[in-house]
């Protein structure tokens, strides 16, 4: 297939796009600079530098793609809109790239019982309106002939398959420990969040190219985990002893408002069984503790 994918030069998309030419697919990634563009050249990726703001010249590549993902922003309405439009009444796959913080609950290291699932999600908070907002666009798509789906992404993890960048979470944890010396979480480090593996995040989306149902809704996750259990691994990996708590005030000056609240403060459990049983996605790493403790520091 002919895929345009956006976010090439990121480590999401840049791993996806990476994956796909390895299984034969010929795939045109956007990027927002020539030193961007270099990167993908060497990966056999047919680079096309602009932004998301160029609406005109993302409808022109939808139109000329056999299959689109979206994997640059979660939130950014405009580009989904061009890309939609110039899908519209080709039957062709539109793959969305969003994230499980649509169902975060900010409480500030705080662990909770709540688990959702695909079909039974709580309303939106008003930080995550927008993007749950964007997500229902995607799958409305479905009724003007485009062949979409949502991939809602848990925590990733694992080394990038592509461009050399670094996943959001686990990696700001390790970055701090190493400027400190100290492994910290948010509050009691109590919260969970579901994660899944990079290389098997690849695998889902080429199913998805391939056979996911117009209009469908998908939990990409393949475990869980206790922020407390992750830093205490990390802490293992780094001989750093054992993680501490950090006060919220304190991981906001660290990390930002978002990522302290949502990223990395909050919960978020889901269960996905749509990729398993409409595309037999069968996840092979299923253990982010064991991948900390002994693949993280792996080149």
């Amino acid at each position: 297939m002919n895929i345009f994918i956006t976010g090439a030069a990121g480590f999401i998309g840049g791993s996806i796009a990476t994956g796909l030419v390895k299984k034969g697919h010929h795939v045109t990634g956007l990027v927002r600079s020539a030193e961007q563009a270099d990167e993908l050249d060497a990966l056999g990726i047919v680079p096309v530098i602009g932004t998301l703001d160029d609406t005109a010249l993302l409808i022109e590549q939808a139109r000329k793609a056999d299959g689109v993902i979206n994997a640059a922003s979660s939130d950014h309405r405009g580009a989904v809109e061009a890309l939609i439009e110039g899908l519209k009444g080709s039957n062709k796959p539109f793959l969305h790239t969003s994230g499980s913080s649509i169902v975060g609950d900010a409480s500030g290291g705080k662990g909770t019982d709540e688990v959702y699932y695909e079909g039974q999600l709580p309303a939106a908070t008003p930080d995550k309106a927008a993007r749950v907002a964007i997500d229902d666009l995607v799958i409305a798509a479905a009724k003007e002939g485009v062949r979409s789906a949502v991939l809602c992404n848990t925590l990733i993890y694992g080394h990038s398959l592509g461009v050399d960048r670094d996943s959001v979470q686990l990696p700001r944890l390790v970055k701090q420990a190493r400027k400190s010396g100290v492994v910290r979480h948010v509050g009691t480090g109590g919260n969970i969040w579901s994660n899944v593996h990079i290389n098997d995040v690849v695998e889902l989306y080429a199913l998805a190219l391939e056979k996911s149902p117009a209009g469908t809704f998908y939990f990409v996750e393949s475990g869980e985990a206790s922020f407390l259990d992750m830093s205490n691994a990390i802490a293992e990996a780094l001989h750093l002893g054992r993680a501490q708590d950090w006060p919220l005030k304190d991981a906001e000056a660290e990390w930002g408002y978002e990522m302290a609240n949502y990223g990395l403060g909050s919960n978020s459990r889901v269960r996905g069984k749509n990729a398993r049983e409409l595309l037999g996605w069968s996840p092979k790493t299923t253990s982010v503790l064991d991948w900390i403790k002994h693949d993280m520091l792996k080149a």
